[in-house]
């Protein structure tokens, strides 16, 4: 087993150790997280002093099918997180390799890495991940681009693809072999409640659903996220306001001289001369991005809630 750096977006306590001020004075760019999150309603008490029933998880899977189109013969499960089906899918297999293109996200490494398994990026892989789309860079993946074709274990993870739902790879759930992870934090704004899911096929659903054990999530997230997911209206909407606020801040970025190179509605990614003085500048103001080890000229931004449009605009004069 190899070490696999683990970096992500937040750190916010960090941050404030070394540039000052109060938590709730920063901005936090440095995720992927929706800033006009759900709007939740208040929870029944029921829902936080009983045991989560089986009439409460099938609602939410039902709606969850409902809403990404699930094929007809491919398993669903929920989890707390989607971050907890990562931990545990490269258990389902025997180790090898893995194929996971890079840059991407690190936490696809670092599980398959602490099952046994070599991690790089050969095409004859047993094993394929794909992030979809990829972040940082926001790039999509096609039927014919996965690039292990003939690995018998695939993990195509939509933790953001809800912001275009019509490039979803969904129907690929039913194939023997793949699961498709889906996150409720990033689109809904509600990381915090912790509600994933995996979609795909029936044994190895069945697989991390014993991995799980009973009332693996919790009964106000049953709750929320099925109310979330079946509000369509809402979805509708926001991925609307986030495709005119990544224009808005893609359009402030160019204008202090950051090249656009990819990202999603929900995070942009720029080429600057020096990503961690670009930090470092943004973080004077208290005002937190996200660099990476392996890019110096990398600098990814979430979008800002409207009220905090302004302090952006004027860190950024």
């Amino acid at each position: 087993m190899t070490t696999i750096r683990r970096d992500h977006g937040g750190g916010i306590d960090a941050a404030r150790a070394r540039f000052g001020g109060n938590r709730i004075g920063w901005i936090d760019l440095s995720t992927g997280i929706n800033p006009l999150a759900y709007p939740t309603q208040p929870v029944a008490q029921n829902h936080w002093t009983a045991l989560p029933d089986q009439m409460a998880s099938d609602r939410l899977l039902d709606a969850a099918r409902a809403l990404w189109r699930v094929p007809p013969g491919a398993a669903i499960i929920a989890a707390p997180g989607a971050s907890a089906l990562i931990a545990q899918i490269p258990g389902l297999a025997t180790p090898g390799a893995v194929c996971i293109p890079t840059p991407t996200y690190n936490e696809h490494a670092a599980a398959f890495d602490a099952h046994g398994w070599t991690v790089g990026t050969d095409a004859d892989a047993a094993a394929q991940v794909v992030v979809h789309p990829n972040n940082p860079d926001g790039r999509f993946w096609h039927d014919d681009m996965l690039p292990a074709p003939k690995a018998s274990l695939t993990i195509i993870d939509e933790s953001f693809c809800d912001v275009a739902p019509e490039k979803s790879l969904i129907h690929l759930a039913t194939r023997p072999g793949t699961i498709v992870l889906k996150s409720f934090g990033k689109f809904w704004g509600l990381a915090g409640l912790r509600l994933g899911f995996a979609i795909g096929d029936p044994a190895l659903i069945a697989a991390l659903q014993s991995r799980q054990g009973p009332w693996a999530v919790a009964g106000p997230a049953l709750d929320i996220g099925t109310r979330a997911l079946s509000d369509t209206i809402w979805a509708d909407a926001t991925r609307t306001r986030l495709t005119q606020d990544s224009a808005r801040l893609d359009a402030l970025m160019q204008n202090a001289d950051a090249q656009v190179i990819g990202g999603t509605s929900l995070f942009r990614l720029y080429r600057v001369c020096d990503a961690a003085r670009w930090q470092e500048r943004l973080a004077e103001h208290h005002i937190w991005t996200r660099i990476f080890p392996y890019d110096k000229e990398w600098l990814r931004l979430g979008l800002p809630h409207p009220v905090q449009w302004e302090r952006l605009e004027n860190a950024l004069a």
